[in-house]
């Protein structure tokens, strides 16, 4: 076992939805761990920038690729790629994700066909992808963003509480699939962090009452979620596995 129980070296990462918020955060804290990692989202400018955001000051590799997590021919060329431009993918982390809001009988077919294909099923095909090759070497982490709304209800939030429920499901059964294995699979229930896509979706009344809500009374820098994916992805996390960590400044503790 390493004497640094966060060290990274050798290891090789991909993390969706890479370019920017959660998945910038947690790819950087890779790569100053000492991992190679590749990113994606579907924007080849923000792709560019990051990568070299997170490559500074490192030795990391950071390759990246324009991939749109609802199509899945575009996840299962990620897949192949990351393979082919890494070597091999040692941690994957399932990052990439977005919310329509619509109360339960305005929901359209489209909107729920298209999140449950982003939040849940590109998860669970690049988890199908990557694991084989994580069983042969006997050691692999997947690591699934879920939210707190994995959690708990909201309002109007009907398709994202859905999805975001089954990655915390998908975590647990696969969890056992492939522990005697060395890979472990878990989740990151997030909750109100300075992203983009909640910054966009609400009002600043909201905004204030979700900092209000938290034990801390404030809202989360996403480098604030990179200690615990850094814990989940080496080897300081071993035996941790088939069960979802919170990082919600004490949300669920006061009560939404």
């Amino acid at each position: 076992m390493p004497t640094n129980l966060f060290d990274l070296s050798g290891r090789s990462a991909l993390v969706t939805g890479g370019s920017k918020g959660l998945g910038k955060a947690m790819a950087r804290a890779f790569a100053e761990a000492g991992a190679d990692v590749a990113i994606s989202s579907r924007h080849q400018t923000e792709l560019q920038a990051a990568a070299a955001e997170i490559r500074e000051g490192t030795n990391a590799r950071v390759p990246y690729l324009v991939a749109d997590m609802t199509r899945r021919p575009d996840v299962d060329r990620l897949a192949d790629w990351s393979v082919e431009t890494l070597g091999k993918v040692d941690i994957l982390v399932n990052n990439a994700g977005s919310n329509l809001p619509q109360p339960i009988d305005q929901l359209r077919d489209e909107d729920w066909d298209q999140l449950i294909q982003l939040n849940l099923t590109s998860c669970m095909a690049l988890s199908r992808a990557l694991a084989a090759g994580m069983k042969a070497r006997r050691w692999g982490r997947i690591i699934h963003i879920s939210s707190v709304l994995g959690l708990t209800g909201k309002g109007g939030r009907s398709i994202y509480c859905a999805t975001k429920t089954g990655l915390i499901g998908l975590a647990r059964a696969s969890a056992i699939d492939l522990g005697p294995y060395g890979v472990t699979v878990n989740c990151i229930a997030p909750g109100p962090f300075l992203t983009d896509l909640p910054m966009n979706l609400l009002s600043e009344e909201e905004k204030a009452q979700f900092a209000a809500r938290t034990a801390l009374g404030r809202w989360a820098d996403p480098r604030e979620l990179a200690g615990t994916a850094l814990l989940l992805a080496s080897e300081a996390g071993s035996y941790i596995s088939g069960t979802t960590i919170t990082v919600d400044g004490g949300l669920l503790a006061k009560g939404l």
